[in-house]
């Protein structure tokens, strides 16, 4: 069956569907009927919209939600920044460290440069460390005021976060790519539990707290956020109706609601806003939800459930076959952000060199790795290797490394199944990223051999000696 025999087992009930419109009730009667914002809506609630697009985007594009809830979000003190004196914004009982403290690559330079860089694993969280202390910016391109680009995360957290804490960007859509440790995360629409071969979206805006399952566990993986439009799943064209992530797979949150709310009470919420974190406080809890309908909400999937589509014949095809999600540009067929996955597959094409061949790129690459290798480099240390990462930016040349290589173009030709136990991922984007400080130095993971490393071995084939070569001048 073509899912993830994942290590924890799934505990919560979820609605499927990809750009479906839910709804969701945790109490009977909750949600209104036939209308939206009743003069009272049912059981005392309050009715408020959130809107992911404009009122006015067309209808296939349209990503609105209503939620009915016990207080509207507005009821808060007002934001100041993280770094606050203010003793109305002291820290929470959290143990983490201040977010201020842990964000400072997010102001950093972005160095544009055209060099191939390749990470070795990133650090596990010191003790106490929660997600949103943990997130580090490692690429971005674009300006979240303009809702244009997007930027490239890595994340380790160590610690639940608070259970009267609460987390939102404003800057875009949030992707998370677990790739150790479950999440247990707590939306306004309800739970998800996101572990390492699944993915989630939390959109712009919904409030969340990400617990780390398994108590003292901790957890690491990656993350785009999406400052332009939404993801959305790929056309498909000449391969049909179904195929790659299918519609069905993607599951929704259950509303599910927390009654907490009185003068005594404080729930501190962490917004991020172009890129820098500013907190407020509340006397009621965000996650008190009801009842939801409607077409913008979080959603996760299974990698394992990928349909994988490959050549039957020869030649290897553009690794756009193996697009999970894509966040189209304003120009068709080019993505802000694609998110493409390598999963055990088959290869059978003869006469054909198997791994993904050598390439310039107009596009942008980010790979990660969750688990397992890559049948185009090597792992091991000082390879390529789960928690780790590469980018090779805009024209700059990459491909199988010299072993990759050689192995490839040697091998004798059967039907072969690669990547077994193994899980690769893309973020592949049209824009030019740059890469900050805390990435090029102050993480102490960039692998300065990586081109020496990879491709200083390759060897020359060339035979042309002997044969007449045909000159450019006309004779």
């Amino acid at each position: 069956m073509p899912v993830t025999a994942f290590d924890v087992k799934e505990k919560y009930r979820y609605l499927n569907g990809f750009d479906s419109y839910l709804e969701s009730e945790a109490v009977h009667g909750a949600l209104p009927i036939g209308h939206n914002s009743p003069q009272k809506p049912p059981l005392g609630l309050y009715a408020e919209k959130l809107s992911g697009t404009a009122f006015t985007a067309p209808r296939h594009e349209n990503k609105q939600s209503w939620l009915y809830r016990i207080l509207p979000s507005c009821t808060h003190a007002p934001f100041a920044p993280a770094t606050s004196p203010s003793p109305s914004l002291s820290p929470s009982p959290s143990p983490s460290p201040s977010p201020s403290e842990q964000h400072d690559d997010d102001a950093d330079e972005l160095h544009y440069i055209p060099n191939q860089l390749r990470w070795d694993p990133f650090d596990h969280a010191p003790a106490g460390t929660d997600f949103v202390a943990g997130l580090h910016r490692l690429a971005a391109a674009g300006d979240p005021t303009l809702k244009q680009g997007l930027a490239v995360f890595v994340y380790a957290c160590s610690a639940s976060m608070a259970p009267d804490a609460a987390f939102y960007s404003a800057d875009g859509d949030l992707l998370l790519v677990p790739q150790e440790g479950a999440l247990d995360v707590r939306t306004e629409f309800g739970w998800l539990l996101v572990r390492p071969m699944e993915i989630c979206v939390i959109p712009r805006g919904v409030r969340f707290r990400v617990e780390v399952v398994g108590g003292g566990g901790s957890a690491r993986g990656y993350a785009l956020e999406l400052w332009q439009g939404h993801f959305a799943l790929p056309e498909l064209g000449p391969i049909g109706s179904n195929g790659l992530a299918n519609a069905r797979d993607f599951m929704a949150p259950r509303a599910c609601f927390d009654e907490d709310v009185g003068a005594g009470r404080r729930y501190r919420v962490t917004a991020k806003f172009n890129q820098e974190l500013f907190v407020t406080t509340q006397v009621h809890t965000p996650f008190d939800v009801v009842a939801w309908h409607g077409g913008y909400y979080p959603y996760k999937y299974d990698l394992g459930r990928f349909n994988t589509i490959g050549s039957i014949s020869f030649d290897h095809p553009d690794p756009s076959i193996f697009t999970v999600l894509s966040a189209p540009s304003d120009r068709p067929g080019t993505a802000v952000a694609d998110f493409v996955i390598f999963p055990p597959r088959w290869l059978v094409g003869e006469n054909t060199f198997r791994p993904p061949w050598y390439h310039r790129n107009t596009m942008s690459e980010f790979m990660g790795l969750i688990q397992g290798g890559y049948d185009a480099k090597k792992g091991g240390k000082g390879g390529f290797e789960p928690g780790g990462a590469s980018l090779h930016n805009v024209m700059s040349g990459h491909g199988p490394d010299a072993d990759s290589y050689e192995g490839a173009r040697n091998a004798e030709l059967k039907p072969a199944k690669v990547g077994g136990g193994s899980c690769a991922f893309m973020f592949e984007s049209c824009l030019m990223v740059g890469v900050t400080d805390w990435a090029l130095k102050r993480c102490r993971k960039v692998q300065e051999d990586y081109s020496e490393h990879s491709w200083g071995e390759l060897k020359v084939h060339w035979k042309g000696t002997g044969e007449a070569a045909r000159g450019h001048l006309l004779e």
